[in-house]
């Protein structure tokens, strides 16, 4: 047995947690505990999970996992870029847009164009067509204002008062503002240990970003138990998806100082930073 490995089982035991315990907190398969416990680390699918593994392992028994690695680094394998799975590898700080919106883009002037053309073809048919009854309909019309005309002329002065009044009257009043709609909102329900649970409030849509401060483990899924993503982030980088058809999102973030969540563009507060290690639970009604 290693020394680091003793040490993580040390506080294992001292906690009164069995390896099926920590299998389920940290969802690592337990031969995969049992190996880090041993230093048999050849037995891990990479070096990258071997350090992830370790990671989970240490702060499940509430040991700060940078400092086992700065204390046992001749133990620990280091890992490299080239060892980062290839589902993380794909993870971009912006989703590229598909071939056929890039095609409608392009198209899009032209589409405008024709259609002014048409607007304005059909306006001039039926401007020509209304053109042949304009006079006939002008002459009842002018008729209708000369007796009008010849009808104001015998009111008196107090008779034309009253009928500027009753016009003033009957206008019709200005149409009332539409009510502006609710801003978002991210309304924090619940805390239970290391579980927090928020609202998306107002919003149509749920798109949601992970951004790497630091170095970042997490974990995508729904409230159905479909996995979204789950791996590590490089520092710097985004992850960046859709959740809109989704009305419960759980996000488990290894590390949270390092870690951002921004909902529809907007930082999402973090009620409790003590816990490094948290299950963040977003839930989404669309409006």
């Amino acid at each position: 047995m290693s020394e680091l490995g003793n040490r993580l089982k040390q506080a294992r035991e001292e906690k009164n947690i069995s390896l099926d315990d920590l299998q389920a907190v940290t969802k690592i398969q337990k031969r995969y505990l049992l190996g880090i416990e041993e230093g048999n680390y050849s037995m891990m699918p990479g070096k990258f999970y071997v350090r992830a593994f370790i990671k989970q392992y240490a702060e499940a028994v509430d040991l700060d996992p940078e400092e086992l690695f700065e204390e046992y680094k001749s133990e620990v394998p280091a890992t490299h870029k080239d060892d980062v799975p290839e589902q993380l590898s794909r993870v971009k700080t912006q989703k590229e847009m598909p071939k056929t919106a890039s095609k409608f883009l392009e198209l899009l002037p032209k589409i405008l164009i024709f259609l002014v053309i048409l607007v304005v073809a059909v306006g001039l048919w039926i401007w020509r067509q209304s053109g042949s009854d304009q006079p006939q309909e002008q002459n009842s019309a002018n008729e209708t204002n000369n007796s009008e005309f010849e009808s104001v002329e015998n009111l008196t002065s107090d008779e034309s008062e009253n009928v500027q009044e009753n016009e003033e009257e009957t206008t019709d009043p200005e149409p009332e503002p539409e009510p502006e709609k609710p801003k978002q909102e991210i309304s924090f329900k619940e805390a239970n240990g290391s579980n927090a649970t928020y609202e998306l409030l107002n919003a149509e849509t749920f798109q949601l970003e992970i951004l790497a401060n630091e170095r970042a483990w997490v974990r995508v899924k729904n409230g159905k138990g479909k996995t979204f993503f789950e791996g590590e982030i490089p520092q710097g980088e985004t992850l960046k998806n859709d959740f809109s058809e989704e009305s419960e999102i759980i996000v488990r973030v290894g590390y949270i100082p390092g870690t951002d969540l921004k909902i529809n563009g907007e930082l999402l507060e973090y009620e409790n930073e003590k816990k490094t290690t948290q299950n963040i639970t977003i839930l989404f009604t669309k409006e």
